[in-house]
């Protein structure tokens, strides 16, 4: 089944319609330049309708009893069952994932939906001790309202679905804007599968559009209480700073440059395998990726040879090739961009241990070693396959260098000694840091999020109820207080 024709449209208010902007965003296979789809924009009028749609439909939502509203996530579970091989091409079409990728993002989104699923049966608040006798204190957790999705084009179901099924469980409804080049997987199929699954028409709207067209209107629309916002800091920035100026909650997950850290006493063969999947996984395009890859002086020959012999012999290519580790990067603009970045870093000083070729969009990995303590591309985020190795001379330098990056999202180091492990990551200023394993991680019950200029507030498991919930305080006084006059 090939959803690209079937999805093209905007979805609001439970209806498939047209956009009325003036021109067409279009939806290529990276890998091969296909036309997928073209959909014409959503205005800011029609931004408005989707709101206010989810602002109506909230209301009976949150009044909804609990095992309904899971009766409706678990319908949606046996729907991406059921499509499961469909969703894992649209994912390798749109977004030149390879299938490994695309299985797994598809995996780790239905583990997500199962978690909402039970969330929907918590309990909704709690009852706390008084200052005075016979007083009673209930704290609830109630529904925000309408919560407005910005989701990615990297993991766009997995980083969607992360929002949207526990906004929903919650009591919310919720209005999602894909990013462009993962209009359909980030956006109308999610809306596509709750509709099929029975949600009631208004509660999950997708609205396919871009800020030349809209401005802020999608942060600035007084229905939405909440943003949740996936993409670079640069964007995240601005999110931020127009959501606070309303008064609204935003959460961030923003850019990373996230370090695999390799101690004189970690098992080599395993950190290797570890690094080239942190690096390299869907071409590096992942805000956890390992950009820094930080090796002790001590084993930096045996990692070296290793890894760099491990990266050679990746295939890149087709995505739809089970044996491919990589395929295209989303688009033409970013190949250029990192081919121009590792002539830049080779011109100053940089060894290419590793040389990829550019071919379209399909960038070879690349592996460069020797570069100067300035260079800017130890600071950066690099979103696709280069890889930068960084010797140190023991553990106080691996903790400079690895904090030495204006982001903290998440990171790794490799050890035989579990404590010294942790010991080394509590000193690592990140959301996320993992001990003997890769820096790519997402778990529903774990609190998801990054310090600095990786982001602010947290996704996952009791992170997500207190995102998507208000509290409200309701004393009760049994029988008459004594007032002081």
């Amino acid at each position: 089944m090939s959803f690209f024709y079937e999805l093209a449209d905007q979805y609001i208010d439970g209806e498939w319609r047209t956009g009325t902007g003036s021109w067409d965003i279009i939806d290529f296979n990276p890998y091969n330049g296909e036309k997928l789809a073209a959909i014409t924009i959503a205005t800011a009028q029609e931004v408005g309708l989707a709101y206010r749609a989810a602002e109506r439909a909230q209301r009976s939502w949150a009044a909804t009893g609990p095992y309904e509203r899971r009766e409706v996530l678990d319908r949606a579970l046996r729907i991406i069952g059921e499509l499961h091989d469909d969703i894992v091409d649209a994912i390798i079409d749109e977004l030149g994932g390879t299938r490994v990728k695309a299985e797994y993002e598809v995996r780790v989104a239905e583990e997500f939906l199962r978690d909402a699923i039970h969330r929907a049966l918590r309990p909704p608040g709690s009852i706390l001790p008084a200052l005075a006798d016979a007083k009673e204190n209930r704290l609830y957790r109630l529904p925000v309202g309408v919560i407005g999705v910005i989701s990615p084009f990297n993991f766009p179901f997995l980083v969607a679905m992360k929002s949207v099924a526990p906004a929903l469980a919650l009591g919310n409804a919720v209005v999602v804007k894909p990013n462009q080049n993962a209009p359909v997987v980030g956006g109308t199929l999610i809306a596509k599968i709750f509709a099929d699954a029975g949600l009631p028409a208004g509660l999950l709207n997708v609205v396919i559009t871009d800020v030349a067209e809209i401005g802020d209107a999608f942060i600035e629309h007084p229905v939405p209480k909440v943003i949740s916002f996936a993409g670079s800091d640069r964007v995240g920035r601005h999110v931020g700073a127009v959501a606070a100026g309303h008064f609204k909650r935003a959460i961030l997950e923003l850019s990373g440059n996230s370090a695999l850290v390799v101690l004189d006493d970690a098992d080599i063969d395993y950190a290797v395998d570890a690094a080239v999947f942190s690096r390299f996984v869907y071409q590096g395009q992942v805000c956890m990726a390992a950009n820094r890859i930080l090796v002790d002086r001590r084993v930096e020959r045996e990692f070296t040879e290793k890894f760099t012999a491990r990266v050679a012999a990746l295939r890149t290519g087709d995505p739809r090739d089970p044996e491919t580790r990589i395929g295209p990067v989303i688009n033409t603009l970013q190949a250029d961009a990192l081919t121009a970045l590792v002539d830049q870093a080779v011109a100053e000083g940089a060894t290419a241990l590793v040389r990829g070729r550019t071919r379209g969009n399909l960038v070879e990995p690349t592996v460069l070693a020797g570069l100067p303590e300035d260079s800017p591309l130890l600071s950066q985020e690099i979103f696709g396959p280069v890889a930068l190795l960084v010797t140190f001379d023991g553990e106080e330098e691996a903790v400079r260098i690895a904090n030495d990056t204006p982001y903290g999202l998440s990171g790794a180091v490799h050890t035989r000694s579990t404590e010294r492990g942790v010991r080394f990551a509590r000193r690592v200023v990140s959301g996320m840091f993992h001990v003997n394993d890769s820096t790519v991680q997402d778990d529903p019950l774990v609190a998801f999020g990054g310090e600095k200029s990786s982001g602010t507030g947290r996704l996952n498991g009791e992170a997500t109820v207190d995102a998507f919930t208000t509290r409200k305080w309701i004393s009760i006084q049994h029988g008459r207080a004594a007032f002081p006059f």
